[in-house]
């Protein structure tokens, strides 16, 4: 659901021996530095966003939208689900609870050890793979639906490949439904309060945002910038029609501080983008 600690999106505090650069990296440097943030971040992520994001919950983005609510993966009885990004598979909890059939990806074991946690408490289990988005172990035209509440899709480098492995395991006809960080926000500082509304940098630079630890030199988080035409256009590229762009407005009475997302921000700019698009 979040960027992990230290990124544009969280603004998490604690960046002792962490430097922050921007540099080209590939897919296999964001792969395993952030398959191993995850890993050492789940257990604070489930502690602290736990109860907003319900066990059974389906929440877009940090306004708290919900499923629910906005309905955008439409009726999903029946129908084969895929999730990326699932963390400890609320979402695709559920999906299954309203009667369909989901199946979790995630690239970080402990997050998936989550699920089974929140399997067992519910008594709702999620069937899960440990496994990237870039190269999905699931058969062609499976799924009705893929989606991705704003967990996964910004860490990954080849989103040409991920957007192809997409269309590969939808059927015709099928939607792909995807929450990120709003794109307008790579401008902003990672500031929940006023200082985080003064733009300090383009929305066009594209340079991956990588921390480094400064105590072995190795690459310990990436996070990759697209702007809302990059997004449009690997979609067409794929033969995916973006039939729906939402961008949820922060509620009124909503004030959850995430990050570097809050009621001051929340306010004036957006906070997340959902496309909908439709295989051909």
């Amino acid at each position: 659901m979040e960027p992990t600690m230290g990124s544009p999106g969280d603004g998490a505090p604690d960046t002792t021996g962490v430097r922050a650069i921007r540099v080209r990296v590939g897919e296999e440097t964001s792969r395993v530095a952030n398959r191993r943030d995850w890993d050492r971040y789940a257990d604070e992520y489930q502690a602290t966003h736990g109860a907003f994001l319900g066990d059974a919950g389906f929440v877009w983005g940090p306004e708290g939208h919900t499923e629910d609510e906005t309905r955008l993966l439409g009726d999903v009885a029946g129908r084969w689900v895929l999730e990326l990004g699932c963390g400890a598979g609320q979402c695709s909890r559920w999906v299954i609870d309203h009667g369909g059939h989901a199946v979790g990806l995630d690239l970080s074991l402990r997050q998936l050890q989550h699920s089974r946690r929140l399997d067992a408490e519910t008594g709702t289990p999620v069937p899960a793979v440990c496994a990237t988005a870039t190269a999905l172990p699931l058969p062609d035209e499976r799924f009705d639906v893929v989606f991705s509440s704003f967990g996964a899709l910004q860490f990954v480098a080849d989103a040409d490949v991920m957007v192809a492995e997409v269309r590969r395991v939808l059927r015709p006809g099928g939607r792909f439904v995807f929450s990120v960080t709003h794109p307008t926000r790579w401008m902003f500082p990672d500031d929940p309060e006023e200082g985080g509304l003064t733009a300090s940098q383009s929305y066009w630079d594209r340079t991956p945002y990588v921390e480094v630890d400064d105590a072995t030199g190795d690459v310990s988080y990436v996070e990759h910038h697209r702007t809302i035409g990059d997004w449009v256009s690997l979609l067409a590229a794929e033969g995916m029609a973006l039939v729906r762009f939402d961008e949820p407005e922060w509620p009124a009475d909503h004030d959850r501080t995430w990050g570097g997302w809050s009621r001051t921000r929340g306010l004036l700019t957006p906070g997340t983008a959902i496309f909908v698009a439709r295989r051909d």
